[in-house]
């Protein structure tokens, strides 16, 4: 498991990264094939799956993102700027 110290460190692209291999896991397809600027439902992923992703980050990464997050940012790529920016802002405001 990743210390919370070296989530500090991830950086964006680190986190994209990551969950486009997490997606592809859960839909069976390689990495390459999770486009991260896709919509989720594009990919096809539905709510339950992005649960999944919400609670695999949550475990992966020590932040909560509430569901609502998925639709405030509807591709990977968000997900990744805003887990981010919660990662990189003070600890005690998370």
């Amino acid at each position: 498991m990743t210390s919370l110290s070296d989530n500090v460190k991830a950086s964006k692209e680190d986190i994209t990264k990551w969950c486009q291999q997490y997606v592809a896991d859960l839909l069976d397809v390689p990495a390459a094939a999770v486009d991260p600027a896709a919509d989720f439902d594009r990919l096809g992923l539905d709510s339950a799956l992005a649960v999944s992703l919400l609670i695999e980050i949550e475990e992966r990464y020590g932040v909560d993102l509430p569901p609502e997050a998925l639709f405030d940012n509807p591709n990977l790529n968000a997900v990744a700027d805003c887990l981010h920016a919660r990662l990189t802002e003070d600890p005690a405001s998370r």
